[in-house]
């Protein structure tokens, strides 16, 4: 499996492997299909077991076998073909998160991307842009079924190699933080809403301590491309002995690299950062929650001739988006339009779980976010609630220009956390016509309400 506990492997291997591995090239054809021959890959979703650790099984749904899914790694600009067999029964369609597609292949049921049938395939064809570290999973609806889209296996990574990649490091790594076997919970609080809850937590398909650990040699650079892959939770990750070079969010090459402490994620957002090789040892790299670290969410970092009990430092740092920016300049000619988006919680009941609305209604209610072709903009996030959300707008990319007040400007994004209590304003060129979900990818939001669909005037 290429983003496994097993050995990581080289950049040269890596591809080397994509022809011979899970991503099954050409393994079956869609009927509908069949005349235009095979497709460059094909996705199977089916039951899976994934063995965290010994006595540590998880069954669930995953693509092809495994959980995570494959590697698909593709140049930008490339037509692709993705064949989508659907060996369960109950109906399904994968999303292709963060690329710039039309609607009718994103993904989303909302947009009208037409599920995938139980039992049967669906060709997804597109054109893989842009650039960046993208990941695809299911985007089903789950409600209170803990077993149904992001809470199952069904994610993968989905690499598109820039035209200009410099591959200026010695390794690189693909990372998906996860946890597995949810639970409806209410944290102990007798009187509180209901909210999502895990027993297993690793990092790809193997929990801290088992797998081989990740190989490294001093005065390497390791290019680490990380997903937090969670239905539901934000993570704070730190290196022990090591500090991240922040190079990319959600893909998206930062003007500025910043060199941190500790990353923090939220659901679906990725960063790609590069780690110098600088502090010989065996370390620990994961979450920085204790608890859930040796729970699980950790891998070991085994410098060549060293050995022993692998070293956990606490990360130290606050995060803030604004620190890989650049300060805000003059606005451009014309002035972007604005378009408020006010984030609210409607308690429904102790032991239940809670309702979200936008601009005072929950989805299938709310109201279409107008734009016009090539229109600019300005998103005003603003998030009344006590609890932070990871935003995502599909087949779009925004620029950050302010948080919580402060303006900021150079950072590129598909996923922003919105800080309870807090606005968060983002740029947008509206280029990519067709119906377009706006959603928090946290997924019990999503399922009861938080969604609203962007809408091109014609």
């Amino acid at each position: 499996m290429l983003v496994s506990g097993a050995p990581p492997l080289n950049r040269r291997e890596l591809i080397a492997m994509l022809g011979a591995a899970a991503v099954a090239r050409g393994q079956g054809v869609c009927p509908a299909a069949a005349n235009n021959g095979k497709a460059d890959f094909t996705l199977r979703i089916a039951p899976v077991t994934v063995e965290l650790a010994p006595k540590k099984i998880v069954k669930t749904i995953g693509y092809n076998g495994t959980a995570p899914g494959p590697l698909i790694r593709v140049r930008e600009g490339k037509p692709v073909t993705i064949d989508v067999h659907n060996d369960t029964a109950v109906e399904d369609l994968v999303h292709w998160h963060g690329l710039h597609i039309p609607s009718d292949v994103d993904g989303s049921m909302e947009e009208g991307t037409p599920m995938v049938a139980p039992h049967g395939c669906r060709r997804y064809s597109f054109t893989a842009a842009p650039a960046g570290t993208r990941w695809y999973h299911s985007h089903a609806m789950a409600g209170r079924n803990l077993k149904r889209a992001t809470y199952t296996g069904q994610f993968g990574f989905f690499y598109i190699e820039p035209v200009s990649e410099s591959g200026a490091y010695d390794q690189e790594l693909f990372l998906a933080f996860r946890e597995w076997e949810p639970y409806l919970s209410t944290m102990g609080e007798d009187d509180a809403s209901l909210d999502v809850a895990y027993k297993q937590f690793s990092i790809n398909d193997r929990a801290l301590g088992h797998g081989d650990p990740i190989r490294v040699r001093e005065g390497q650079r390791i290019m680490l491309r990380m997903l937090n892959a969670s239905a539901t939770m934000h993570r704070r990750i730190g290196f022990a002995g090591h500090k991240f070079q922040v190079v990319a969010m959600d893909g998206n090459a930062l003007s500025a690299p910043r060199t941190v402490e500790a990353l923090e994620l939220g659901p679906a957002e990725r960063i790609d950062a590069i780690v110098e090789m600088s502090h010989p040892g065996v370390w620990i790299l994961g979450a920085a929650e204790d608890r859930d670290r040796e729970a699980g969410m950790g891998i070991v970092v085994e410098y060549a001739g060293r050995s022993g009990e692998p070293q956990w430092i606490a990360p130290q740092g606050k995060w803030d988006y604004t620190a890989f920016g650049s300060p805000a300049g003059p606005e451009p000619e014309p002035a972007s339009e604005r378009l408020p988006l006010v984030i609210e919680k409607k308690f429904v009941g102790h032991r239940w779980v809670d309702n979200w609305t936008i601009n005072g209604k929950s989805y299938p209610k709310t109201d279409p976010i107008v734009v016009r072709a090539n229109g600019r903009y300005r998103l005003v996030f603003d998030n009344r609630s006590d609890e932070a959300h990871p935003v995502h707008l599909h087949r779009h990319t925004f620029e950050l220009k302010s948080i919580a007040g402060v303006a900021t400007s150079g950072v590129r994004k598909d996923v922003v956390v919105l800080p309870a209590k807090s606005q968060v304003e983002a740029e947008l060129v509206a280029n990519n016509p067709g119906l377009t979900l706006f959603h928090c990818h946290q997924q019990m939001h999503m399922d009861y309400g938080f969604m609203a669909l962007m809408k091109y005037a014609t």
